[in-house]
């Protein structure tokens, strides 16, 4: 069975370093986290190790991941020599905001449904990378990871997930019907 991953990005830079929002794929990866199902494993990749990172992509059936089609995969698909924009996306964040009618936030998601916080924001990333901090810029973005697909999972289970609105007061139980795709020879060439 061909593997599942679970997928969050980290960058060595904002929005602003490089001009705005609108040029989003001028961003630069310093980390990516992975879950893969298939080794039961949490795996990190430095930049100067995504030729490693590749493969296990390349052989995924589904890459799960929180705002990942709109942020994660657009920026990191120029690391490759294939086209990680074709691979079978689970975007929670995106499936959510369809059913809900509003962005929400993954620390929001993650306080209403797992009683588990994030350990920072994207902010933070980028001061570790300056740093050179790699064990917290690994260990926040792997937490990530485990938030994501701790959510998946429970939102596979259960069939919703419940999401407060902006203000934390009231909670809406929203309906995901979550399938998995089928075996396919999807070609990412």
């Amino acid at each position: 069975m061909k593997d599942r991953i679970v997928i969050d990005i980290e960058t060595k830079d904002t929005f602003f370093d490089v001009g705005g929002k609108d040029k989003l794929r001028d961003l630069s990866v310093s980390f990516v986290g992975v879950y893969s199902y298939n080794q039961d494993k949490f795996t990190g990749f430095k930049e100067g190790e995504f030729q490693d990172l590749g493969p296990m992509l390349q052989s995924a059936g589904l890459v799960i991941g929180f705002n990942s089609e709109h942020f994660d995969i657009p920026i990191l698909n120029k690391y490759f020599n294939f086209n990680l924009e074709a691979l079978p996306q689970m975007d929670l964040m995106k499936r959510v905001e369809e059913v809900y009618g509003n962005r929400v936030s993954l620390d929001s998601l993650a306080k209403a449904n797992l009683g588990v916080e994030k350990s920072g924001n994207g902010l933070d990333a980028i001061k570790y990378y300056a740093n050179q901090d790699w064990e917290s810029l690994e260990k926040y973005c792997l937490k990530d990871v485990a938030i994501t697909r701790d959510l998946y999972e429970l939102a596979k289970r259960q069939g919703y997930l419940m999401v407060p609105d902006r203000m934390g007061e009231k909670i809406t139980k929203v309906e995901l019907l979550i399938r998995e795709p089928e075996e396919s020879n999807v070609s990412l060439f």
